[in-house]
């Protein structure tokens, strides 16, 4: 009798536990939500769908490509703004500017110099020998000259410096900045001048 109930039980338990499988497995079979259509096969896949490498390197270099462009345009109108914060790394600083507006200030011969060599090369085509010698003569003292101002000027901005910021905290290749800009066509020389004639920087 003991045996026989003991039986009964384990089968009973038995049933309640298929029982139960089977209806977690009904369970996992059954949507989620009811009512609702199932997805396309098309549109899982696209939501799976994720972008090729080339396709993201591709993205990288278009944004790459446009910030270079929108640097080189900063860079562009800060050089006839003077907009210290895009200037190149070449004219940024207080020292360059107070140099590029001393420079821009005055009067000098060596802005000439490139206007006079090719008024001269043009004109030498329509000389006679003697007069293309006393031109070509003439035009070396002209470059003598022009090479003697940039030399002063450099050395007149190198004091000027010295007295405003110090000479431990001069920059390095200050005279040779200035007398390059001394050799420039003043309406050509980038960054815009910002002084008018005479207004030398304090």
């Amino acid at each position: 009798m003991l045996g026989r109930k003991k039986n009964t039980a384990d089968q009973i338990a038995e049933a309640e536990a298929a029982r139960a499988r089977e209806d977690a497995a009904t369970t996992r079979r059954q949507p989620e939500k009811k009512g609702v259509p199932t997805p396309k096969r098309s549109d899982q896949v696209a939501a799976r769908r994720r972008p090729l490498v080339q396709n993201d390197r591709k993205l990288a270099r278009a944004a790459q490509r446009q910030q270079i462009a929108d640097q080189r345009a900063k860079m562009r109108r800060a050089m006839e703004t003077g907009e210290e914060k895009y200037l190149p790394p070449r004219d940024r600083g207080p020292q360059r500017r107070f140099v590029r507006d001393y420079v821009d200030a005055r009067f000098g011969i060596g802005e000439w110099m490139l206007i006079l060599v090719l008024v001269f090369l043009f004109a030498s085509f329509v000389m006679n020998e003697q007069m293309r010698i006393v031109i070509s003569q003439i035009l070396w003292l002209f470059v003598l000259a022009v090479l003697v101002e940039a030399w002063w000027v450099g050395r007149t901005v190198r004091k000027k410096l010295d007295a405003k910021f110090g000479p431990e905290n001069r920059e390095k290749g200050i005279r040779f900045y200035a007398a390059m800009r001394a050799l420039q066509i003043r309406r050509l020389r980038l960054p815009k001048p910002l002084v008018a004639r005479g207004q030398f920087p304090s």
